[in-house]
């Protein structure tokens, strides 16, 4: 054969799917978990609504962070009134995530057999606390700022890459939220 009348291998032509996807996978364990519905019980026009959502916390968690850190150079109390507010939607954005992941993570059984599900989940949470601590702290005690709120604000971001990383594995490596549930 010449080359020419070869079709061109495309890149997902040769991508495997990972192990944890295949209902033909040697381990029957592996075999259930992947014959599980994992599509998304709370959409609205196939849409994921908690992918929707977690798109605000962690924009405003990192937000935060710089705006931190523009107080801290600056000293400017503008900063301060700022980060209050951007602390507070994170943590309000969060929860309402939060409740829509849950409702998610219980209402889907093929989410819920996965560990990167619960690994997701307590990521997630423990973002969720840190950001309602570092709200609070702006709130009752805004002379704790710096350096305490700053601290917050970074282990808030490290905790939202935590978090992000397993529900993108959620997503890209076990495809969970791609479709609208069977059941609907």
């Amino acid at each position: 054969m010449t080359q020419d009348s070869e079709e061109p291998i495309s890149e997902t032509a040769s991508e495997q799917p990972a192990p944890e996807a295949e209902s033909d996978h040697p381990n029957p364990a592996i075999r259930a978990v992947a014959d599980k519905d994992i599509g998304s019980a709370i959409a609205v026009a196939g849409h994921p609504i908690h992918a929707m959502l977690v798109h605000f916390p962690i924009a405003l968690v990192i937000c935060t962070t710089g705006i931190d850190v523009f107080y801290w150079w600056t000293g400017d109390p503008f900063w301060a009134a700022v980060g209050l507010w951007s602390a507070s939607a994170a943590f309000a954005f969060g929860v309402l995530a939060a409740i829509v992941g849950t409702a998610e993570l219980l209402a889907v059984p093929g989410i819920r057999v996965r560990v990167a599900s619960w690994n997701h989940a307590v990521a997630a949470m423990v973002l969720l606390a840190v950001a309602g601590a570092n709200a609070g702290l702006r709130l009752y005690w805004p002379e704790q700022i710096l350096p305490n709120g700053l601290l917050l604000s970074a282990l808030a971001a490290i905790a939202t890459g935590f978090a992000g990383w397993h529900g993108g594995k959620l997503v890209f490596d076990h495809g969970v939220g791609l479709l609208i549930s069977t059941r609907q």
